[in-house]
């Protein structure tokens, strides 16, 4: 059953930022909730907090990521690049997902998210990695064949983290409709 994005906002905002923390356990490189976080918050949430909640997980996140993770730097020249690439998850959360909850249209959204991610980040990988990868055609194919692996882990992990976060609201939504029409 399709409802009001913002039926009930602030179970939306808890899912968000729950989701968004759970980036700080361990989990595999690119396996993350960040991109189902910003499909969901792109749908869920208004549209200021749509945009900040993601951003602001991203840029709190990371600094303490990289203490966890041995030091590397938490910020690099590929940040704005990836926090766009989120942002862009955000927008087709918003433009797609906002009064629907069918699993199938979510389903592709994310995929579609787990797609544009793969190819900006990656083509930007290439730019900036002439080192690596000849600035060809050859290279910039080697480069997104190189990173495939790591495009497996991104969409499975935004159709887990969109599933589950989808999942949780429409379950805990419907309850608290039930609540309310029952004390109505």
């Amino acid at each position: 059953m399709d409802r009001k994005p913002h039926s009930f906002q602030p179970l939306a905002l808890v899912l968000t930022v729950l989701a968004a923390l759970v980036r700080l356990v361990p989990h595999p490189p690119n396996f993350s909730p960040i991109g189902g976080v910003a499909l969901f918050g792109g749908a869920r949430l208004r549209s200021w907090q749509a945009y900040v909640v993601p951003l602001l997980a991203m840029i709190l996140t990371d600094p303490i990521r990289s203490r966890l993770e041995g030091g590397y730097p938490a910020y690099s020249a590929m940040t704005p690049i990836i926090y766009a690439s989120f942002l862009i998850s955000v927008f087709l959360g918003r433009t797609f997902l906002r009064n629907t909850s069918n699993p199938w249209r979510i389903a592709s959204v994310a995929l579609a998210g787990s797609l544009q991610f793969f190819l900006i980040t990656n083509f930007f990988v290439w730019l900036g990695a002439a080192d690596m990868y000849p600035q060809t055609f050859g290279g910039l194919t080697t480069c997104y064949a190189m990173a495939l692996p790591f495009f497996g882990r991104t969409v499975l992990a935004d159709l887990f983290y969109a599933g589950v976060l989808f999942g949780t609201y429409a379950l805990v939504s419907r309850r608290l409709e039930s609540a309310r029409t029952i004390a109505a």
